[in-house]
C-alpha cells in the first residue's frame, strides 16, 4: 500500500513543482532547474519569458528617457529665466541706490542756504556707512529735515479784519496765492540776459499798436464842418448857422454823397432841424441859420448835437457822423458870432443822451472803507409815455467782472432830474483796491413789468477816461471825498 501512495504522491508534488515552475511564484526556482525537471525544451521556455522581458526593457527606458528631459529642462530654466532676472534685480537695486544718494546729495544742497547743513551732513555719513538702516528710520529723518528748513522760512501775515472776511471769501483763488507755502524753496525764476539775437514780442506788440493807432484814428474822422453860435440875451435865442462841410466820404456807387444835417441842442430831441439836402457833393456849402429858445442859465447845461446823413431816395438814409459840442462857451462867450470847425465823428447811429449823474468817492485806507455818495442825476433819458421816469441808481461791486455785491437807492418818482444824497459803504481792504471797480446803473422803475436801464458808468482802474480818473483822484487823496459828474452810456 506504500508503493501506491508514494506514487500518488510524488505525482502530487511533480505536479505542484510544474505549477510552480509555470508560473515562477518562488524567487528561489531557478529557469535550469525547471527545466532539468520539466524536461522542457529551450525554446518553449524562452518563448515564455520573452514578453515579460520586453516590457521591463521599455519601462527602464521610459524612466531613463524621462530623468534625463528633466535634467535638460531644469538646466534650461536656470540658464534662460533665473540668471536674467537675478541680474535684473541686482541692477535695479543699484539704481535705486543711486538715486537715493541723489536724492539725498540734491537735498544737502537745498539745505546749504537755510543753515541745516551740519544735520543733514551727519545724516548723510551715516547713511552711508550703515547700510543696513531701516527704510523706516530714513524717511522719518527725512522728515524731520523737511519740518525743520520749513519752520526756519515760516513767516506771519497780519490777521485782516472780520468786517473784510466775507469779502475776501468771495474774491478769485488766485488774489490768495502769494499766503500759501506749497514747499521747501520757491520756484526760483531765472532772469535769462537779453541778447541782440533774441526776439523781443513786446517790442513787436507796441509797433502793431503804432501802426494801428492812426488808421483807426482816420476811420474815425469823416471829413469837417463849419458852423457859427451867436446868443441873442434880449430874447434868450441861441442861433446855430451851418456853414459848410469839407471832404466828406463818398456813399453812393457813383462815388459821391448827398448831404444834409440834422441839428439838435440836447438833452431836449423833441425840438430839431434840419438842412436842405446838397445833391452829388463832397463838399457841400448850406449856410443856413436855425434858432433855438433857450434861457441864459441852461446854456451850460446843454449841448449842441450835429448829425450829418447822406440822403437816399428809395432806401434808408446813411448816417455819416457826428458832432457833440458839449461847452457851448468853449470859444467864445456867445456874445457875438464865432466860426467854429470841427472833426466829423464816425458813426453809424445817432447816439443819444442818456443823461448824467453826480456822485462822490471817498476811501479810509485804515479802515478798508469805500464810501459812494449818490448825489443828483440830470437830464436823464425820458422812459414812460407822460415823458418822466421814476429813477433809482443801483451800485455794483466787481471783481475780475464778477458781481461781489449791489446795493440800491430810494426811488424818485416822476423826475429826469432827481436828488438823492444818499451814501453807500463798502468794505474793502487796501491790497485789493486795484481788483476792484463800480458800475453804477440808472434804472428805471416799473410797478408792472421789468425795470429798465437808462444808462450806466463805470468807475475804477480799469475805467475808462473819466471814470478811471475819478478813481485815482480818490486813492491820491484819501479821506477826502471828490465829487464828478458823470455821463451815462448805454
Amino acid at each position: 500500500m506504500s508503493g501506491p501512495r508514494e506514487d500518488g504522491r510524488c505525482r502530487r508534488a511533480i505536479s505542484i513543482l510544474t505549477e510552480l515552475c509555470q508560473k515562477k511564484s518562488l524567487p528561489s526556482l531557478d529557469l535550469d532547474t525547471c527545466r532539468e525537471f520539466l524536461q522542457l525544451p529551450s525554446d518553449q521556455s524562452l518563448i515564455i519569458s520573452e514578453p515579460e522581458l520586453s516590457v521591463s526593457l521599455l519601462a527602464v527606458i521610459v524612466i531613463v528617457c524621462g530623468l534625463a528631459l528633466v535634467a535638460v529642462f531644469v538646466f534650461l530654466f536656470w540658464k534662460l529665466c533665473w540668471v536674467p532676472w537675478r541680474n535684473k534685480a541686482l541692477s535695479s537695486h543699484l539704481a535705486v541706490l543711486r538715486s537715493e544718494a541723489g536724492d539725498k546729495d540734491s537735498m544737502a544742497d537745498k539745505l546749504k542756504d537755510t543753515g541745516a547743513i551740519s544735520f543733514l551732513e551727519a545724516a548723510v555719513k551715516i547713511s552711508h556707512t550703515s547700510p543696513d538702516i531701516p527704510a523706516e528710520v530714513q524717511m522719518s529723518m527725512k522728515d524731520h529735515i523737511m519740518r525743520r528748513t520749513r519752520i526756519q522760512r515760516q513767516t506771519t501775515e497780519p490777521a485782516s479784519s472780520t468786517r473784510h472776511i466775507s469779502f475776501k471769501r468771495h474774491l478769485p483763488r488766485q488774489m490768495h496765492v502769494s499766503s500759501m507755502d506749497y514747499g521747501l524753496e520757491p520756484p526760483a525764476v531765472a532772469e535769462q540776459p537779453t541778447s541782440i539775437g533774441r526776439i523781443k514780442p513786446e517790442l513787436y506788440k507796441q509797433k502793431t499798436v503804432d501802426t494801428e493807432d492812426p488808421k483807426k484814428e482816420a476811420e474815425k474822422t469823416c471829413g469837417k464842418i463849419n458852423f457859427t453860435l451867436k446868443y441873442d440875451y434880449e430874447n434868450e435865442t441861441l442861433t446855430v448857422r451851418i456853414l459848410r462841410a469839407f471832404d466828406l466820404p463818398a456813399k453812393d456807387f457813383c462815388g459821391s454823397s448827398d448831404p444834409y444835417v440834422k441839428i439838435y441842442l440836447l438833452p431836449n430831441r423833441k425840438r430839431k432841424f434840419q438842412t436842405r439836402v446838397h445833391r452829388k457833393t463832397l463838399n457841400p456849402t448850406f449856410d443856413e441859420s436855425f434858432h433855438f429858445p433857450v434861457p441864459h442859465e441852461e446854456l451850460a447845461s446843454r449841448k449842441l448835437h450835429l448829425s450829418v446823413f447822406d440822403f437816399d431816395r428809395f432806401s434808408r438814409h446813411d448816417m455819416i457822423g457826428e458832432v457833440i459840442l458839449d461847452n457851448l462857451f468853449e470859444d467864445s462867450d456867445l456874445s457875438r458870432e464865432t466860426s467854429i470847425w470841427r472833426d466829423i465823428q464816425y458813426a453809424t447811429t445817432e447816439s443819444v443822451d442818456l443823461g448824467e449823474i453826480m456822485f462822490s468817492l471817498c476811501y479810509l485806507p485804515t479802515a478798508g472803507r469805500l464810501t459812494l455818495t449818490v448825489i443828483k442825476c440830470r437830464n436823464l433819458k425820458a422812459m414812460d409815455i407822460t415823458g418822466y421816469s421814476d429813477p433809482y441808481v443801483k451800485v455794483s461791486l466787481l471783481c475780475d467782472g464778477r458781481r461781489l455785491k449791489k446795493k440800491k437807492t430810494t426811488i424818485k418818482k416822476n423826475t429826469l432830474n432827481p436828488t438823492y444824497n444818499e451814501a453807500i459803504i463798502f468794505d474793502i481792504p487796501p491790497e485789493n483796491m486795484d481788483q476792484v471797480s463800480l458800475l453804477i446803473s440808472v434804472m428805471d422803475y416799473d410797478r408792472v413789468g421789468h425795470n429798465e436801464i437808462i444808462g450806466v458808468c463805470r468807475v475804477g482802474i480799469n475805467a475808462e477816461g473819466l471814470g478811471r480818473d475819478h478813481w485815482n483822484e480818490m486813492l491820491a487823496y484819501p479821506r477826502k471825498p471828490i465829487a464828478h459828474w458823470h455821463p451815462l452810456v448805454e
